[in-house]
Order: C-alpha cells, then sequence, then structure tokens
C-alpha cells in the first residue's frame, strides 16, 4: 500500500521542460486558459464537434511548447479516466432511443452511443487540461493563483493542507504496513478484513491527533489564517497574451458554431 501511494505521489511534480515559457507563466494564466478550455469543452454538445478539435489543439499546443510527453500525460491521466471508460462502455445499453443495434445478447442504442461519445470526450478534454496545468504549475503555485483570483480562501486552505500532510500520511501508512508485515500479518481471506479495519481506524486517529499539535503549532507562532507569501506573483506582458490567445482562439469559434447550429 506504501509502495503504491509513493508511486501515485511521484506523479505530482512538475513534468517536461521545467526552463520553458510555458512553466514560466503566471499561474493565473494557467488556470484561466486550463479553466476556459474546460467550460468550453463541457458547454458544446455533440453536433458541434469542430469545437473539441480547436479545444484538443489547444491543450497539443500547450504539451508541445512544455515539452510534455504523451506518456508523462498517459501516467498521470490513467487514474482516472478508466472510470469515464467503464461508464462509457455501460451508456449505449442502459440509455434507449434513436437506432439500435444488436451486438449477440446484448442492445445498443443510437441515443446511449452519442452520450458515451459526448463524455469520453468531455471527460479526456478536462482531464488532459487538468493534467497539463499540474504539470507545468507546482501545486503550491495553483493554490496561490487560485486565492490571488479570489477563490475562498477556506477552500485554498483545505486544498493546501491535504496536500502537504498527504506525504505524511502516506509515510504514517508506510510505517504501519511495516509493523504489520513484521508480526507476520498475512491477508489471506475475507474473514481477516478486521484488521484493515483496525488499521484504518488507527491512522484516522494518528492523523488527527497530528493535525491538532500541528494547528496548535502554527497559532504558537502567529498563523492568523493566511498563509505568508515570499514571492509576490506577476502578471507579465506573455500571461496576457496567453490568456488572450486562448480566449479569442476559443470563445468566438464556441459562438460561431453555436450561430450555425
Amino acid at each position: 500500500m506504501g509502495a503504491l501511494c509513493n508511486h501515485a505521489l511521484e506523479l505530482t511534480g512538475l513534468a517536461g521542460d521545467t526552463t520553458s515559457r510555458v512553466h514560466r507563466l503566471d499561474p493565473r494564466a494557467k488556470v484561466i486558459g486550463v479553466f476556459t478550455v474546460t467550460v468550453v469543452a463541457v458547454s458544446t454538445p455533440l453536433a458541434l464537434w469542430p469545437v473539441f478539435v480547436a479545444c484538443a489543439a489547444v491543450l497539443a499546443a500547450f504539451a508541445a511548447a512544455a515539452k510534455v510527453g504523451p506518456n508523462a500525460v498517459w501516467r498521470r491521466a490513467r487514474f482516472i479516466l478508466p472510470v469515464v471508460g467503464i461508464l462509457v462502455v455501460f451508456l449505449p445499453f442502459v440509455r434507449p432511443g434513436g437506432q439500435s443495434y444488436e451486438l449477440g445478447p446484448l442492445v445498443a442504442h443510437e441515443a446511449g452511443l452519442a452520450i458515451a461519445a459526448l463524455m469520453a470526450t468531455k471527460a479526456l478534454i478536462g482531464t488532459i487540461g487538468a493534467v497539463l496545468l499540474g504539470a507545468t504549475t507546482a501545486f503550491p503555485e495553483v493554490l496561490r493563483g487560485l486565492e490571488a483570483l479570489r477563490v475562498p480562501r477556506l477552500f485554498v486552505l483545505i486544498a493546501a493542507f491535504m496536500y502537504r500532510y498527504l506525504f505524511v500520511i502516506v509515510e504514517e501508512v508506510g510505517r504501519m504496513r511495516a509493523a504489520l508485515v513484521s508480526r507476520g500479518f498475512r491477508p489471506r481471506n475475507a474473514l481477516q478484513a478486521g484488521a484493515i479495519g483496525r488499521v484504518a481506524g488507527s491512522l484516522f486517529l494518528r492523523t488527527y491527533g497530528r493535525g491538532e499539535r500541528v494547528y496548535l503549532a502554527m497559532l504558537s507562532r502567529g498563523y492568523s489564517g493566511q498563509m505568508p507569501q515570499l514571492m509576490p506573483l506577476g502578471f507579465a506582458r506573455a500571461d496576457a497574451l496567453f490568456v488572450t490567445g486562448v480566449v479569442l482562439i476559443l470563445l468566438p469559434l464556441r459562438v460561431a458554431a453555436g450561430f450555425a447550429a
């Protein structure tokens, strides 16, 4: 368990060429750009498929400029896309409407196929956008960008502490796993699941106690609800050009496609 968690955490850092212009962009610019791509893709019906092509082209250009390869994108997206894939596979058989297609004992429906294609496209664009944002921007910088964009501070603080202490929890899980193995614990059937439940309960109590101690330590050091910033953010000309380019490419195309439909 600990090894799997550590492997997953290794996929949360930067990827590609960390000296590229994309990596050096202000986090606010990248958040706005990815948000624009996602909103345009989510609001587009399947009939306006050229808009999806434009969104994919913008993400491809973004990845190419940052030198984030397909392997890096897949290694991070593979934990999310299979869940979407399961829904996409079953939708054509459970959503009636339109023409029917017999596939042995199963019957697929045209309406279900359309919804499955729409869901798969939107999920793919949204997931890749989030992956590219994480691959080109450190998570603390994303939080700084969200805070500067006036996202509710409570949400930002919760996300920041979850990210910071996720690594602590992973280390704690690793130690508990090592303790179980050293005591000869080898689960072989479902009747031994009670031990896993007790470990989960113990982990919860330990993390709760540690969180309380950390919070009291922060208060004693003058914490007032806002994290100090060593380097102020700066929205430069390159950031404005990036945001303007994404918006001018996608929004007029979305509006024009909507009118044409």
